[in-house]
């Protein structure tokens, strides 16, 4: 190199070693970065509350509008024979699980059928022990009590609400859709706004601090929208006002829902996270308030064994891994399906020891089906306090539809459902008929394995246990705001409880709940009302001027007379319990021997 130094330049001296493999760091260390960036796509799965197959522009609704869910369908591939449970709660369980709903214990909304079993490995705790951050963002409706909640089962974040929606009797009090209290993260924070509108806020605000951290997020964003009771922004609601104040507040949920999933697809945009991001979109069962308008063509709606029950949309897109383009996928599918196939296509760490009830699509997404087999798939709607063989069943397999083992339909060329071929097609009858009963004898056997809400644990003490989960035979109950205002519904229950540990417990019996502050016999004024239909907290509230409480837990009974009603809130009593399952009820009791079940019990153990 001498002949590159001028004469007033000295020779190149040897680099220092130290000096040089620093610089190679610095130089290495940009590099190592990207290397390491997580490239695995992140998840968000938008599914909503009582949106039917037909409530979509995309699928031929003459009068609804949804401009940015046909945009996702053009770009989606899209399963359209894909089944769910005729409910929402039940469906939730499948789809979390990969387990057919009654086998996780949640064949109900309410009475004690909506907690989900305690040994079930559900998708966000998949996910979370795959690298993934989690997130929940609205509807949970698998259990309001440890070991049951979201932030339980495997999600990070959790901003929701409680039972099976808003204003509902696990719910915050006098929540009405607008400006609520929510539970974030096992405690309650105060959000205004829609409430649809807050959950997709909340969800980007959180996905964009996970880009920022450089971690794959898992997100599920389950709006209560547009379940009962309707209420929408009056501006999405105003284009369908001719249609009633019912439909016309439906239809502006679902307009809301598809401006809020217009927000995300930019978001997504901007934030430069579309290409790498699977978004799906879905619904829990058959409409709830669209039928009358348009129901492609499918008989009955939500809660029906037939095809307007449980057919709902299912859409994915994700650019990255070439899903889209506005392919139909027209094979028999269900909820019991996903998390299998998340397993596959991101290679996720499978649970030990679990058989999943689905089956992956990946060889649907990528078209590599050509062995793929026919199925026969079961779904039911029991709603009743122990299932019930046959009941509101729908044996599904291509092309065909076995309802309650009697009536068989050719869904093809009769996707109404009106002519019975079970008399001319005995044969078929009969092979479903089979597959009904080895679906059926894999889990009867748990059935009368009782799901427990679990008192006394770190995690949450004290327990609030509501009148929604009360098992009872015969009644619904009282599981809204309403129901508590008005003392309608069943008057007696009892909680199905696991005591985690021995000791001392505080337990307070209430007719209203603690956030009221009301008395045990006071009368509360309508609530404020929202726009829509009249909301949960405008009824009426009837104290109930109680003379005596009495608790029952297990063989222990305790009673305690109540000098006040109508200035005491709360009756307490102080007793040990042993560990172990057990039964829990309250109970007062007025001066004509009238009685009223405690709609609201706080478990404590005292320490």
């Amino acid at each position: 190199m001498s002949h590159l130094l001028s004469k007033n330049m000295h020779p190149q001296k040897k680099p220092n070693a130290k000096l040089q493999a620093l610089l190679l760091l610095l130089f290495l260390l940009p590099l190592c970065a990207i290397q390491a960036a997580d490239t695995r796509p992140n998840v968000i799965i938008v599914i909503t509350d009582d949106q039917g197959y037909g409530d979509l522009s995309c699928h031929g609704n003459p009068r609804l509008k949804t401009p940015n869910l046909d945009k996702l369908f053009q770009q989606s591939l899209r399963f359209t024979d894909y089944h769910v449970s005729p409910t929402c709660a039940p469906t939730r369980s499948a789809l979390m699980s990969g387990h057919f709903a009654n086998r996780t214990g949640v064949w109900h909304t309410i009475n004690g059928r909506s907690i989900i079993r305690s040994n079930e490995v559900l998708m966000p705790q998949v996910f979370s022990d795959s690298g993934y951050q989690t997130a929940m963002y609205g509807k949970w409706h698998l259990g309001d009590n440890y070991p049951s909640r979201p932030e339980d089962r495997g999600f990070q974040e959790v901003f929701r609400h409680g039972g099976g929606g808003i204003g509902q009797t696990p719910d915050h009090w006098n929540n009405a859709y607008f400006d609520c209290t929510y539970t974030h993260n096992s405690k309650k924070e105060a959000a205004p706004g829609f409430c649809t509108d807050v959950y997709f806020d909340q969800a980007m605000q959180w996905m964009k601090k996970k880009k920022g951290e450089n971690q794959p997020f898992f997100t599920y964003i389950a709006t209560n929208a547009p379940h009962g009771p309707n209420h929408s922004p009056s501006r999405f609601s105003k284009p369908y006002a001719d249609l009633g104040t019912k439909t016309a507040n439906f239809f502006g949920m679902i307009s809301n829902i598809d401006d809020n999933i217009g927000k995300l697809i930019r978001f997504l945009d901007d934030e430069a996270l579309s290409e790498n991001t699977i978004l799906i979109f879905t619904t829990d069962n058959g409409t709830a308030g669209g039928q009358k308008i348009w129901n492609a063509g499918m008989r009955a709606q939500k809660g029906s064994e037939y095809e307007g029950g449980h057919r709902v949309p299912f859409f994915i897109r994700w650019p990255a891994g070439k899903l889209g383009g506005g392919q139909d996928l027209p094979q028999l599918t269900a909820h019991v399906d996903i998390l299998p196939t998340f397993i596959e296509l991101l290679n996720l760490k499978k649970p030990a020891a679990v058989s999943f009830d689905g089956r992956s699509l990946v060889p649907l997404l990528t078209g590599d089906d050509k062995n793929w087999p026919d199925r026969i798939l079961v779904t039911d709607s029991q709603r009743i306090r122990d299932p019930e063989k046959w009941r509101k069943s729908s044996v599904m397999a291509s092309g065909w539809r076995l309802i309650n083992g009697k009536e068989l339909y050719d869904i093809k060329t009769d996707p109404g459902q009106k002519e019975n071929l079970a008399s001319t097609h005995p044969e078929k009858v009969a092979q479903f008929r089979q597959a009904y009963e080895k679906w059926w004898s894999s889990m009867v056997d748990s059935f009368k394995d009782d799901v427990e809400i679990v008192v006394g644990n770190d995690h949450e003490n004290p327990a609030t246990l509501t009148a929604h989960d009360w098992f009872l035979y015969q009644e619904y109950s009282p599981w809204n705001h309403s129901s508590i205002r008005a003392n309608k519904g069943a008057q007696t229950g009892f909680w199905n409880i696991k005591v985690d540990q021995a000791g001392s417990y505080r337990i307070e019996l209430r007719r209203w709940p603690k956030e009221s502050g009301a008395a045990i016999a006071a009368d509360l004024p309508p609530g404020a009302d929202v726009p829509g239909v009249p909301a949960y907290r405008t009824t009426p509230g009837k104290g109930f001027a109680a003379m005596t409480a009495s608790l029952t837990v297990g063989e222990q009974q305790l009673q305690k007379n109540i000098a006040d009603a109508g200035k005491e809130n709360h009756v307490s009593f102080e007793l040990d319990l042993k560990a172990g399952d057990t039964r829990l009820s309250g109970l007062f009791t007025d001066a004509k021997g009238k009685k009223l079940g405690a709609y609201y019990a706080y478990v404590t153990r005292l320490k």
